[in-house]
Order: structure tokens, then sequence, then C-alpha cells
């Protein structure tokens, strides 16, 4: 990790790097990048920054965006899909002033620093460490056409059961059986394997990986927790590294929530615990699940606020297409042990004090992971400063499978948004939580609605296939 800019201009030169990489973030967690010769590097780089119109991103209204890029040399790695020899690094969104530049508060990374200096400042904890579990479709060929006359997507892995008839090497998973399965029919491990090592090298401890459900190429990795605020870097860092080397590996890597009919979907459950000092805040052997009276509070924020959550959470249209009943996906707002049908789920296995947490299981990675990250906090932060007990309130412990309970039983219990329309009206009634102490301005939050809701407009004025199949003959 560099220390300051001359250690990074050393690197260069003793590297021959030829090429800097500026890489920032949009109001949707995507990557956007600006790239200098490595030669023009220099101290005056990050105090002047590199200049840019962040009216593009999402975040910032036309009349004021003019913004400046501050790197981050702490985040510097040298990318390993670059011929050109390339070091890359994200950083900071300023709002250009005299004499000082001042942080853009809308940028998503200005935002999860915000969300742990409130955390600070509450005294409830120093720490937030997090495990995000990244689940992901690897296929052979994927496309789609959208026009006038014709509307079509499709995907392909070799080893999915519909090409039992013409695999050739007897490689075929069967339906949903694709779980912990082992070679030869684990036809990626090498390809994952390259991905982990390349996490690895970019700073990023790996817990595992392994083949998950989804019998037509669904996989999972799963860093070690980390803070925060550095998890969320990470996230962009994990996806970037997946999808470019799924595709020099001839394949593509996608996120998406929904991706093949039938399947298993993508989550990316988010693991959370709070350390104050070197204590963990959230053990106690005395408490349902060792879990601490703070703990519960947590989860009680979560919880009431999780409709909203949704819309920032689950940002998207196919999000809602995974929330469904029968695919180990959470419908239920509910917290259990060892319990996948429910929306909060405490591992049984995390025994010692320092590891005791639980699960945030409706998170997909179509998010953008400082918004996400940030609002999760936010919404537990605001469970235990108001104490709102997750029992009390009648949300569990569920210890029970909630998908098998007479059909009577499930009219009982409170479920998810069905949909990205119904979670963003959620956002809309429900946000003092995340604008508490300024960490989500309130710009930001109706910028977002208005983007999310121009595309739930533009989705629903397109036919779809399964139209045709129920209307067409009408």
């Amino acid at each position: 990790m560099f220390k300051n800019a001359k250690e990074v201009m050393d690197f260069i030169r003793e590297r021959d790097i030829k090429m800097v990489d500026f890489k920032m973030v949009d109001i949707n967690g995507t990557f956007r990048h600006v790239t200098i010769p490595a030669s023009h590097f220099s101290e005056d780089t990050l105090v002047d920054g590199i200049g840019f119109d962040a009216s593009n991103y999402g975040f910032a209204v036309v009349e004021k965006s003019d913004m400046v890029f501050i790197p981050d040399i702490t985040t510097a790695l040298l990318d390993p899909f670059c011929e050109v020899p390339t070091l890359s690094m994200t950083g900071n969104a300023m709002i250009i002033d005299y004499p000082h530049n001042r942080p853009l508060p809308q940028y998503p990374r200005n935002i999860a620093f915000a969300a742990e200096e409130y955390m600070r400042k509450t005294g409830i904890a120093d720490r937030m460490l997090i495990l995000p579990e990244f689940e992901f479709y690897l296929f052979d060929n994927a496309g789609w056409k959208i026009d006038s006359s014709h509307q079509e997507a499709y995907v392909d892995f070799e080893q999915a059961h519909w090409n039992s008839d013409t695999e050739e090497t007897g490689n075929v998973v069967p339906f949903q059986k694709n779980y912990h399965i082992a070679k030869p029919q684990d036809t990626t491990f090498e390809c994952r394997s390259r991905m982990v090592l390349h996490m690895e090298e970019a700073g990023i401890p790996i817990k595992y990986h392994h083949p998950e459900v989804g019998a037509a190429g669904q996989f999972e990795i799963e860093p070690q927790l980390g803070e925060m605020s550095k998890m969320a870097d990470a996230t962009m860092m994990i996806k970037y590294i997946i999808k470019n080397t799924a595709q020099e590996n001839g394949m593509c890597a996608t996120f998406m929530p929904k991706p093949v009919y039938g399947e298993a979907g993508n989550g990316m459950h988010v693991h959370m615990l709070l350390m104050k000092g070197d204590k963990p805040v959230f053990s106690d052997d005395k408490g349902y699940s060792h879990l601490s009276r703070t703990a519960h509070y947590f989860m009680g924020g979560l919880l009431k606020h999780v409709a909203s959550l949704c819309a920032i959470t689950n940002p998207s249209t196919n999000s809602f297409k995974r929330l469904i009943p029968g695919f180990e996906a959470p419908v239920t707002v509910g917290y259990a042990t060892s319990n996948r049908s429910a929306v909060i789920r405490i591992p049984a296995y995390a025994k010692t004090p320092n590891m005791r947490r639980f699960e945030l299981r409706n998170p997909d990675a179509t998010c953008n992971p400082y918004f996400a990250y940030a609002a999760i906090l936010m919404a537990g932060l605001d469970g235990v400063k108001k104490k709102i007990d997750p029992h009390k309130n009648g949300w569990g412990p569920y210890d029970v499978n909630l998908f098998n309970l007479p059909e009577e039983e499930k009219k009982k219990l409170k479920g998810l948004p069905t949909s990205l329309d119904q979670a963003l009206c959620a956002l809309e009634e429900d946000n003092d939580y995340l604008t508490e102490g300024g960490v989500f301005p309130k710009e930001l939050i109706d910028s977002f609605i208005a983007l999310k809701r121009k595309e739930c407009a533009e989705m629903s004025r397109i036919p779809t296939v399964p139209e045709f199949d129920k209307y067409f003959n009408c």
C-alpha cells in the first residue's frame, strides 16, 4: 500500500508503468474511468486531481456539475487485465471551491465514509464489519435484442441441463443440482481460481469459492469480513475481476438477480457485526442465538426499514423476480437462526464472540455497494437508537421453514415489496433514517428515486415474450 506520491512514482518507474487509471463510481454503482500517461502523475495530481463532468454520473445537477476527482493512493493496484502496464486506483469526488475543495456529499464513496463517521459519533460502535456473498452466473454465450418486431434474450452454458442431448463430454449438471458439484462437471474451477488469485493480489482476502445451486452455471465467491467502506471498494473490484476474468476465459459473467427462468437467482447476502475497540458489540451468551440486545435492536431497525431499504439494496426491476418463494430467496420480514426463508438469518456456525453476526439476505449485486452498505448501517443504528425490538414487533424469531407454513399462517406474515415501484414508494415515505446526520443528502435520494422511476416506466412499456404467450390469442 502506498503512503505518498513519491512511493507511487518510484513504483511507476521501477515497474515501467505506462498508464495510471482512475476509476470513478456513478449513481448506479458502475465503474467509469479516466486514464493519464504515467509520466504525468505527480504530487500535484493528488492535490489538483482530475476534472470531470459529474452531470453524466447521475448525482450532480448540470449547473453545478464540474467536479474534481482526487485519487486515493491506498487503493492503487496493478491492473491484471491491461496489456499496457497500468496502475489503477479509485478515489473521491470533490466540489471545486476556494481555497480548498470540498467532498461532494452525493458521491457514493463519501456516503460510506459519512455513515461510518456518524456511527462513531453515536458511540454505539467504532467499526462495522461486513461480508457480502457474491453469487453470479458464468455463461458460454449470452445476448439479447429488443426492437419493434423482435424481443429476445438467450443464455447458454455447456453443462446446463438443457444441453443433455448435445453435450459431448457427458458433464451435464442435473437441474438445480449444481451445489458444490466437483470435477469433471465443475468445468469453470480453474477460471474461478484465477479470479480468486487476482482478488488476493488486489489485497482482498477470500474465504472460498464454489458452485452454487443453479445448474445453468451459478457460482459463488465469498471474501472474509472487512470494514464497511473498504468492503464497498472491494465489492467494486471483485465484480470487476469476475467479469474480466470470465471474458479472458471465453465466457461472460452476470450478477443479474434472475437471469435464468426457473433457476436459482443471484443474491448478495450481507453478513454484519459491530465492534467497539476490541469488543464485539453483537455478542451475548445469554441472548437469543448468543446475540446481544444491541444486535437485536440493530435487526429491528433493518426489519422496520426493510421495504425502503429494498429500493437501495435491490434497485432493479429484475431484483424482484428473484425475491419469490421456492428458490432459497427471502420473502418474509423476520429473523431466525439457520433459516434461509427469513430476511435476516443468524448463522449457527458463527460461535466465537468476535464472529457472532447475522446476514441480511435480500440484497443483490445490482446495488451501488456504497449506498447499500451505508443504508444498512443507518437502518441498524436507527434501530439501536430507538430500541426497536424485533420480537415485540412480531418479526420472529421464525425457527420454522416459512415456505411450508399453511396458507392461513402465511397470510399473517409481512412480506418484502414485490416490485421496484413498491420499494420506491416505501423509500419516498421512509427515508429520515438515511438523512440523519446528513449522511444521505435529500437531493441524492430524490435523484435516485427519479432515476429508478424512469427505469420502471421504460421497462413497463416493453412487451415481453410471456405476454405474447398469455394474451396474443385473447
